[in-house]
């Protein structure tokens, strides 16, 4: 183990084990910053596992290397008696490991009940898995990229899938929760401090499983509310090209370049006026209705050499996004 590690623990065991001692954490060796209330707990019983693991590993080695030592056959040496049977012997191994398990099975069962029961007054917030994006929609109909949440208030993240299984990890939070098809499931957070934090997919989802990324935003009292009145009002403080611009690298980089480098998708570079070739031989050229079904209905026309791995964003996007888009799409002119 090394100097840091100890150090790591040191601290853990200072700022967390110690009641009232659990302010801001940088984060252990083994753990990520302490971002939601959940977090000192759910840490709690991992060191708590951790540390019996640790202590009956190095005891079960310690005596089997002096049994190896002391009973080792050497010259000279007679046989000694095996006692077969000890009540005392077999009643301590099995009581400390009882009221071991049960103490974990305690600890961890009250913090599940924490992680799983949100407070009635929660603000509510779903929480969309497609390939390979999270969307959030907030209370009042707007869809971002990245989770956005005030400190210091309960929000319940109602999760869903649109194709696939996915998995919601933000691991400063301590929340991994499942994105299932055809069913919606439930985590609950209260941030305890400002900042941006990692959001990941941790269930294996196709080819850009790991690109499938976003982050938690945790805003300053009274900054939340001021966020989503201007993200809901894009167009009004852009211009559509602007407006086009932003949406693309929010929705469509994942896929599609805008430098003519094919990708999952084609890439936007000159594709506006371009006769595109259809999977099935066919040819479409690509304006205004061409680019607003491909958005609504991927799969009805799908470009030559390419997979249809498109998603739909029908309910994703208001129409004056998608017209942003394509007055966007229109300036991407090869030189």
């Amino acid at each position: 183990m090394t100097v840091t590690a100890l150090m790591d623990y040191a601290a853990f065991i200072i700022h967390g084990f110690i009641p009232g001692l659990n302010g801001q954490s940088p984060g252990t060796f083994w753990m990520p910053p302490q971002a939601s209330t959940l977090a000192p707990e759910v840490d709690w019983v991992f060191y708590l596992i951790l540390w019996i693991c640790i202590f009956f590993f190095v005891l079960i080695v310690a005596l089997m290397t002096w049994f190896v030592l002391h009973y080792r056959k050497r010259e000279g040496h007679a046989e000694e008696e095996t006692a077969h049977h000890s009540m005392a012997l077999e009643l301590t191994w099995t009581i400390i490991p009882l009221i071991l398990v049960v103490l974990i099975f305690y600890f961890g069962f009250k913090t599940y009940l924490r992680m799983k029961v949100a407070p009635a007054n929660a603000l509510e917030i779903y929480v969309i898995g497609q390939k390979w994006n999270w969307f959030f929609q907030y209370p009042n109909g707007h869809i971002d990229e990245d989770l956005h949440l005030p400190v210091d208030t309960p929000v319940q993240l109602i999760i869903r899938s649109e194709d696939v299984t996915h998995s919601l990890f933000i691991p400063a939070f301590r929340i991994k929760m499942d994105a299932v098809p055809g069913r919606y499931t439930r985590a609950w957070v209260r941030a305890r401090e400002e900042g941006v934090f990692p959001v990941y997919c941790a269930e294996y989802c196709g080819t850009q499983h790991s690109d499938m990324l976003a982050d938690a935003i945790v805003h300053e009292p009274g900054l939340y509310e001021v966020w989503l009145e201007k993200a809901s009002n894009l167009l009004n403080t852009m211009t559509p090209v602007e407006a086009g611009q932003y949406l693309v690298n929010k929705r469509c980089s994942q896929c599609h370049s805008v430098d003519g480098t094919a990708d999952v998708g084609p890439s936007f570079l000159g594709v506006w006026g371009r006769e595109e070739t259809l999977a099935d031989g066919s040819t479409s050229v690509v304006e205004e209705n061409y680019i607003r079904e491909s958005i609504l209905e991927p799969s009805v026309k799908i470009a030559a050499g390419y997979e249809n791995v498109m998603p739909s964003f029908k309910g994703k996007l208001k129409e004056e996004e998608i017209t942003a888009i394509i007055e966007y799409l229109k300036t991407l002119k090869k030189d």
